[in-house]
Order: C-alpha cells, then structure tokens, then sequence
C-alpha cells in the first residue's frame, strides 16, 4: 500500500486574519505540489510558508486547483509562468490562459476592493495548464490523484482524492478551525442547489478518512459533516427563496440573510470573531446573490 504523502496546511493569512484561506503543500515520494495557490494578494505569504517546510518553490513543479475563483487561483498564472504544470477543470482552464473575463466579472463583484483583495493575476502559458476531466487520474510527484467533478459552487469545480483523503475546494463548504460549524459559499452565478445536493451524495459515497476544505484546514468527521452541509445547502437556498417570494429587496435579504446567519452562529458557540472571520472566509452578501440568480433561473426555466 502506498505510503501517505505529508500534507502540510499554509496559512495564506487572507486580509491579514489567520485560518481563513489555506493551500496545501503535499510531498510525494517524488517531491512536492502544490493544492490550490489562493490570490495574488498572498503570493509573498505563501511562498513564506512554503520555504518553512524547508522547501524552494522552485521545486515544486505541479500545481493543482480545484477551480478558478481568484481565492483558489488567482496566483495560477505566477507559478505557470515560473514554470509550473498547472492543472485546473477543462472548463476553467481558459480563463487561466486569458484571465480578462474573469477578471471583468470578479471587478463587476468587488469594484474598487479588487486589488486589495486578490492581487494580481497573472496569464498562465498555455502550454504549462493541463485540462482535467471527471474521474482522470493525475499521476505526478509519485503520487496518483484522482479528480471527481463536483459542481453546485461553481460549473468548474473538481475534489481531488489522494488515497482516504481528498482536497474538496469549496464542494464540502467552509468550516474555520474550532467550530463545528460549517458556512455554504453561494456566489453568483453558478451555484445550483440540486446540483451541489448531487455533488454532495457523491462525496459522501466515498468515505473519506479526512478532507481538506480551502476555508480551512482538516476536518474529520466527514460524514456527520457533508450531510450537514447537504442539509445547509437547501435550509440556505430555500430561507433566500422565502425573503424573495416576500416581496423583499435584495438588500432587504442581505440584511435578513446576515442576521440569520449570526444567530444559528451565536447558537452554535461562535464568537464575535469567529462570525468576522467567517464572513471573511465567506462574503454573506455574495452568498444572497447566488442563491438569488438561480432562483431566478430556476423561475425562467
């Protein structure tokens, strides 16, 4: 049986708090790759906390992300124009290659708090991203990665199984240190609530020992988690769906939303800080507007 890689957490310090947004340094037999690279804005953070372990980023030669929002790959094009194999979901990958679009979009989200934020993004090389595919098998660093589409957060999303353990981006939530308490990141435009329900019985036919959430760190657990999560991804869509069914505005429902969400927080033990670090991790007013446009699409259909 193979031997389990070492799996380091980096903290990306996002906006200056701790244990909100990580990336993973996992070393193979063969040496190390990198899960996920988070924001420009983190890129002098990351490659800090790379070189703790007593690795160059140099070495590390593949650099897998679990989809193209600029918190899991906005420091893509860096590592792939420092010559880094980046490999990201065949739908994504294009938006590396020419980030303008995407770009364009996430300016429309966060106008002039752009750079602040995320930073530059860099363009990847063509040549240096590979497109994944459902159920392909990564074999690098000596070590076989097994990629399982997972879409409802986002159209472009892959979970990545290395053995017991998978790398779940934002498929299984986001769930900070010390709280049981698992939070859905919504953003528009392609959450899709049948969907991530789908995508979540699928995990949970794994029986992962461990996973690995983006935001943040290590959970155990796994099942007791993703059926939480599953039933947090219709209480959330389906509470949004009554606000607008009211007849509120939409900043009528962020402020709905937003104390909702505090008081199953407070419920559960979290502090003050916690709910700031969760709303961090985890924009509410983004969350609102997702589950607003499906909900919309949905009426369309």
């Amino acid at each position: 049986m193979m031997k389990q890689p070492d799996i380091h957490v980096l903290d990306l310090n996002f906006q200056g708090l701790p244990e909100i947004t990580a990336a993973y340094l996992v070393v193979g037999p063969e040496g190390p790759i990198l899960i996920e690279t988070g924001p420009g804005s983190t890129l002098e953070t990351l490659l800090s906390q790379i070189r703790q372990h007593g690795i160059e980023p140099e070495q590390i030669k593949h650099v897998l992300v679990t989809h193209i929002h600029l918190d899991h790959a906005g420091a893509a094009g860096w590592w792939a124009q420092q010559g880094a194999q980046i490999y990201v979901h065949s739908f994504g990958a294009r938006h590396l290659i020419a980030p303008e679009k995407l770009l364009a979009s996430a300016q429309r989200i966060y106008g002039d708090k752009m750079d602040t934020l995320w930073g530059e993004m860099l363009p990847a090389p063509a040549n240096k991203v590979t497109e994944v595919f459902d159920n392909d098998v990564l074999e690098v660093a000596g070590l076989c990665i097994k990629a399982l589409e997972t879409p409802g957060h986002a159209r472009h999303h892959h979970v990545f199984v290395v053995g017991d353990v998978a790398f779940t981006g934002d498929a299984a939530a986001a769930r900070l240190p010390g709280w049981d308490f698992p939070d859905v990141p919504a953003p528009p435009p392609e959450f899709d609530m049948q969907v991530w329900e789908a995508t979540l019985d699928r995990l949970l036919a794994q029986n992962f020992r461990r996973i690995y959430p983006t935001h943040f760190g290590p959970v155990d657990g796994v099942i007791d988690h993703l059926q939480t999560v599953k039933e947090l991804v219709r209480e959330t869509a389906v509470f949004i769906r009554t606000q607008m069914q009211a007849g509120l505005s939409r900043d009528e429902i962020v402020t709905v939303y937003e104390n909702w969400f505090a008081e199953r927080a407070r419920q559960a033990g979290l502090t003050g800080e916690a709910i700031t670090h969760y709303a961090t991790a985890n924009p509410l007013y983004m969350s609102v507007d997702g589950v607003m446009r499906y909900w919309q699409k949905q009426a369309q259909a």
